[in-house]
């Protein structure tokens, strides 16, 4: 049996626990807050959006970095797993629309009562209020191989160096360990604990962080306009993003128009493209009002609004196409005075008006901070961890799991999955030997 420690209680941290504890050792989980998956309790808007119920094909396309990384975890540990465990530890689950899965309580706190269950059940040693400064290493003898062709030793070159043998806490105290589990987190919602002191440490073992931004964030507009219509929600609309001519995103959905810009599930999942482009090109996005139809087909639907409406004027016309908040908006853009007699519009200017109902431009300037973000983008390079056991190539005995981890995906539950397929990878790899 190995002595383990687990460092952060959140998502991924339980999960690398339990699984670590399933196979038979002595796991220490330390979290530096007052309780237990902090985080947890404000994810889906306190409902906790645990996974999604879509097949492998439907998880990785949703995956917006480093994807490939995940096929070892995920396959070990899927949302089907993750479902039938929470359901065996009394937590009952619903599928709903795109097929989130959430608590039939629809209470977060019911989800991180299940999982607390499971660590007691596995008699998961818990600190609560336990802030880790640093992860305790000891260098590695230099081993000397021989070459395939048996011409001597070679050096152990780019392997690991060191072996971890505990923590430091912020008190001075220290815990020691056979394997230890850094499950820290990123930095999105610095009020629950995310510090950043995961990348810190990793940094301090030689490993790379890949710089991290926020995603799943709202984004800043520079129109001036998007500020009179804040507290607009569009529904079923679609968003294109562009970084210079390229596009890098496109999707269908819901979004809010904020004083700052737009926010919302589609402009969320937009915002984490653009973390991938930004500063190369100028970023545009453009709304699609009515995507169920074609320009042609919008011509011919205002077309015979108008001809209903033909002695009213231009703005009054418009109430079947718009809500009442854009029509001013949409007037003004179009170019049309709004008290013209809408028998006066000229053809020129109804397609202008098609034009830009089909391609509503917006300029983006920039995404929100951290602490309006849902996740984090960027992270432990995955290129210096063992995508079959989560172990550093470089510290042996070292694991990482969840969101210190350059991966992230779109809203819908899949970054929770990429927290518990990790973590369960993790802590059932311990003692393993398969560590390249």
């Amino acid at each position: 049996m190995s002595r383990v420690i687990v460092v952060g209680g959140g998502a991924a941290g339980m999960m690398a626990a339990y699984a670590a504890a399933v196979c038979g050792h002595g796991v220490t989980l330390l979290e530096q807050n007052e309780k237990l998956g902090k985080k947890l309790y404000i994810t889906g808007k306190g409902r906790c959006n645990v996974t999604n119920a879509c097949d492998a094909e439907g998880f990785f396309a949703n995956v917006v970095s480093n994807p490939k990384f995940l096929y070892s975890a995920y396959h070990a540990f899927d949302n089907r797993r993750m479902m039938e465990l929470l359901e065996s530890a009394g937590c009952r689950l619903k599928v709903e629309r795109g097929e989130r899965v959430f608590p039939v309580s629809d209470h977060a706190s019911d989800v991180t009562a299940a999982l607390r269950r499971l660590l007691e059940r596995e008699r998961v040693r818990v600190r609560l209020g336990a802030r880790v400064q640093s992860v305790l290493t000891v260098e590695l003898p230099e081993e000397a191989p021989t070459d395939r062709e048996g011409d001597g030793p070679k050096r152990r070159g780019a392997g690991q160096r060191a072996r971890a043998v505990g923590v430091r806490l912020a008190d001075g105290s220290e815990e020691s360990a056979d394997a230890v589990i850094l499950a820290t987190g990123g930095l999105s919602y610095p009020t629950t604990g995310s510090s950043g002191d995961g990348h810190r440490m990793v940094r301090e073992l030689g490993h790379s962080v890949k710089e991290c931004v926020p995603a799943l964030v709202p984004m800043e507009i520079a129109e001036e306009w998007c500020a009179s219509l804040q507290g607009l929600s569009l529904k079923n609309v679609s968003l294109t993003l562009f970084d210079g001519k390229k596009k890098v995103y496109g999707g269908f959905g819901e979004m809010l128009f904020t004083h700052f810009g737009v926010s919302g599930p589609l402009v969320l999942s937009a915002a984490s493209h653009y973390g991938k482009c930004r500063g190369k090109e100028q970023t545009v996005g453009e709304i699609d009002l009515k995507p169920a139809l074609t320009e042609e087909q919008l011509d011919r639907r205002i077309l015979r609004d108008f001809e209903e409406n033909i002695n009213r004027n231009f703005q009054n016309a418009l109430g079947g196409l718009y809500p009442a908040k854009l029509i001013p908006v949409m007037v003004a853009l179009a170019g049309v005075e709004p008290d013209r007699k809408v028998h006066d519009v000229t053809r020129e200017e109804r397609r202008r008006l098609v034009a830009l109902t089909k391609h509503l431009r917006l300029t983006v300037t920039g995404i929100r901070d951290f602490s309006e973000a849902i996740v984090t983008q960027g992270g432990v390079s995955v290129k210096e961890v063992n995508p079959s056991t989560m172990e550093s190539r470089i510290i042996k005995g070292l694991y990482f799991a969840g969101e210190l981890l350059d991966l992230d995906a779109l809203t819908g539950g899949f970054n929770l999955q990429i927290a518990w397929s990790t973590g369960h990878l993790a802590g059932e790899s311990i003692g393993s030997g398969s560590s390249e």
